[in-house]
């Protein structure tokens, strides 16, 4: 995953990218996002895949315009939710802290 994540990185350097917009960035991210709920609404499979490989690439890239990386952010993010308590209600998991509203 390192490899990866090295290469999508120069990748994104080579064209400029590490210098740009983040906000710009940000729009990349949530245009992929539509496009994996759209290959989920049509069944997809391999749209899905593409999808959500696109989805990382650009979160990788706006982490890296931030001086983050996905890694901090994915450990930053889990150290939140492994204690994390609540239910699932119609297929969609509920923190504990938003059923008590």
């Amino acid at each position: 995953m390192n490899e990866l994540i090295e290469k999508v990185e120069d990748w994104a350097r080579n064209k400029g990218m590490d210098e740009a917009d983040s906000a710009k960035q940000y729009l990349k991210v949530s245009e992929e996002v539509g496009e994996v709920a759209a290959a989920l609404a049509r069944g997809q499979q391999d749209e899905l895949r593409d999808g959500i490989g696109d989805v990382v690439v650009t979160l990788i890239i706006l982490a890296m315009q931030n001086d983050l990386d996905l890694y901090e952010c994915l450990n930053t993010a889990y150290d939140e939710i492994k204690g994390r308590k609540g239910k699932m209600i119609d297929g969609v998991f509920v923190k504990q802290a938003d059923l008590e509203v």
